[in-house]
């Protein structure tokens, strides 16, 4: 089973009149029940009277009215699984407040005042409201019963394991925000109601700001602003909704149509793992704060789900799950991701050319994507280091390179003007084959001795190869291989410098295609567009009739699911039911079978191959995922799998 941690979320602008806490209650508990599949519900500030009332504010038949209406609004949740949270003026000790009620099982569970006032420009808050900066600690009578008041409020879900904090409007717009110090006593989701006014530039601005605090505070954020209904004396409103995650604009409404419900759903175990990954985000002041209980039911109103289960729901919900996590969906988006990938690899590259004085390059390229890939770095490095001489090495073996692999390789070497080498490996290979015991010919599957036995001759050759040239041995092995152990230790495995080494093969394929496009070499263009196109395979083992028979993704899986597991366990650390359950709903087309059988395979060589990875040569981290050991993963060599074999076959 999964622990349910993700919850739909809904920022609403309800129809509104100023001044009107009846008609704006009947609105609120509408929406709210046409919502009841949200979990958490957030209406704008002072969403029960209205913003713009003014000096209405200072109307005892007004503020005793919105109370009232409060309490309606608390007693529709009486019996559904969700909170609200609106907005409405308190009086407390001969004072008025600018509030956020927290709403839920029938009652008033919390009111959080805002803290900071503003009183410049077109706001006049001051004239009606008083911070609540020193309301702490303390309770307020709604109706018959006393409800927690204050600054140093938050409301959990202990059944769900959600916290949730509210600040208001202005609260965001200051250097020292609440919903920092909320998010590090613990609160997983922040509210804010506002009554933000529209002038040209403003949306932009607000959008940064709610991307950025949900990116620092590592946290859901939902953001309402007032509609369009609030007075236009002076002021037009516009009804801006957000919800933002970890720094992700999930929803982003202006403007809409009246009566408009923003929804999306967080993800609770992406916060936590981000916070607890990211150590210098420090848990402080929780025991300042008081905790009031709400319900706030998770996706799917259940606490644990199968993953079938969450598999039915996401889909239902149109749950957004990118096939290629690695991978922009936008092409534009995409163009740039690429273009600075390699601008980095570059620049590592160059770097480590001039701290070691070595200037000459050594790459073996075969005709697959990564020495490609690498040779292109290579190649924009030595626009970067001028005195950089690239010597390429192609190393066909008879009988297994293809004349396709082949020509491509010659064709690139030649198009980016590097020195060109050809060294035939196959009789080389066969007298220390033979030399050690074996045949010398292929016995078939599973003759790794054969296999690696190229691979090795390959590296050895351009280790000597850097020798004799006082040279530098670049490294093309990806991020994709790594994971999987799909290299040959000491062999593709080792080099001088790993410049492909943090960049998983489905990107790979993106970066070459998008240099070929942007090139302005129709040569160029063509050899790489006929690269990417080619089967992926290290050609170890006899061709078919020229044709390529060794095909890496029949042996381990299509990279593009590869990727996707190794994306979910390496940046969110889910388990794999979940992962089986993201993927399930990503790959819709194809058979859940096969995807369980993808996920185990990935498990058993992502544990068995970590001695590979414990010895790799240095290279540039480009994403936010790497595997050095002096990076990003940290891995025992004889670490046990069984855990999460076992949670496989369950599924």
């Amino acid at each position: 089973m999964i622990k349910n941690r993700m919850f739909k979320t809904a920022a609403a602008v309800p129809s509104l009149k100023v001044a009107d806490p009846v008609f704006n209650s009947e609105q609120i508990i509408r929406i709210m029940k046409e919502n009841s599949d949200c979990g958490l519900i957030v209406f704008p500030e002072l969403s029960v009277t209205g913003y713009t009332c003014a000096d209405l504010f200072q109307q005892d038949l007004l503020l005793a009215r919105a109370e009232e209406c409060l309490l309606k609004i608390a007693e529709a949740t009486q019996g559904t699984s969700q909170t609200a949270v609106v907005g409405v003026p308190i009086r407390f000790e001969n004072r008025l407040y600018n509030c956020a009620a927290f709403l839920s099982n029938g009652e008033v569970c919390a009111l959080v005042p805002k803290v900071n006032i503003p009183n410049y420009s077109e706001f006049y808050e001051e004239r009606w409201f008083a911070s609540g900066k020193d309301v702490i600690g303390r309770t307020v009578t709604i109706g018959n019963y006393e409800v927690p008041f204050g600054i140093d409020v938050m409301v959990v879900d202990k059944e769900h394991d959600v916290v949730i904090g509210a600040e208001i409007c202005e609260d965001l717009w200051v250097p020292d925000k609440p919903s920092t110090h909320l998010c590090l006593a613990g609160a997983d989701i922040i509210v804010n109601l506002s009554a933000s006014d529209e002038v040209i530039g403003k949306h932009e601005y607000r959008t940064m700001m709610v991307q950025q605090q949900s990116a620092c505070c590592y946290c859901g954020y939902l953001y309402v602003s007032s509609g369009t209904d609030e007075s236009s004396t002076d002021l037009v409103f516009s009804g801006h909704t957000m919800i933002a995650e970890n720094g992700k604009i999930l929803s982003n409404i202006v403007f809409p149509e009246r009566d408009h419900v923003s929804k999306a759903i967080i993800d609770i175990e992406t916060i936590r793992f981000n916070r607890i990954h990211q150590n210098t985000f420090s848990g402080q002041d929780a025991a300042w704060y008081r905790k009031a209980e709400v319900t706030a039911a998770p996706l799917g109103n259940k606490a644990e789900l199968t993953a079938q289960e969450l598999k039915a729901i996401l889909q239902k919900e149109n749950y957004a799950i990118a096939r290629n996590p690695f991978v922009p969906k936008d092409d534009e988006e995409r163009g740039r991701r690429c273009r600075r990938i390699m601008q980095i690899q570059a620049n590592g590259l160059a770097t480590r050319v001039r701290a070691t004085g070595i200037k000459n390059l050594i790459i073996g390229v075969s005709g697959g994507l990564d020495s490609t890939l690498a040779m292109l770095v290579a190649h924009e490095a030595q626009k970067i280091e001028k005195d950089i001489r690239i010597i390429a090495y192609t190393m066909p073996s008879e009988g297994n390179t293809t004349s396709l692999t082949y020509n491509n390789a010659m064709a690139l070497m030649k198009t980016l003007g590097a020195e060109v080498h050809e060294v035939p490996i196959g009789s080389g290979v066969t007298d220390h084959l033979k030399q050690i015991g074996h045949s010398g010919v292929y016995q078939g599957e599973g003759d790794t001795t054969y296999e690696n036995a190229q691979a090795r001759m390959r590296t050895y050759i351009l280790m000597d190869a850097a020798n004799l040239h006082n040279g530098l041995v670049v490294g093309t092995g990806d991020l994709s291989e790594l994971a999987l152990g799909w290299c040959t230790y000491n062999g593709d495995h080792m080099s001088m410098y790993g410049v492909n080494g943090s960049v998983p093969k489905t990107l790979v394929q993106y970066i070459c295609r998008s240099y070929a496009c942007t090139c302005g070499n129709e040569e160029l263009k063509n050899t790489l567009l006929s690269i990417v196109d080619t089967p992926i395979s290290p050609e170890l083992t006899p061709n078919r009739d020229g044709a390529i028979a060794q095909k890496t993704e029949e042996k381990i899986g299509k990279y593009d699911l590869n990727d996707f597991f190794l994306f979910y366990v390496l940046r969110y650390g889910f388990a794999p039911a979940k992962i089986y359950a993201f993927a399930s709903t990503a790959y819709d087309d194809v058979d859940p079978q096969v995807i369980k059988e993808s996920l185990q395979r990935f498990y058993n060589r992502f544990f068995h191959q970590q001695f590979k990875r414990s010895c790799l040569p240095d290279g540039p981290k480009v994403g936010s995922l790497t595997l050095s050991p002096r990076g990003d993963w940290r891995m025992p060599s004889d670490a046990s799998v069984a855990l999460w074999v076992e949670e496989v076959k369950a599924l």
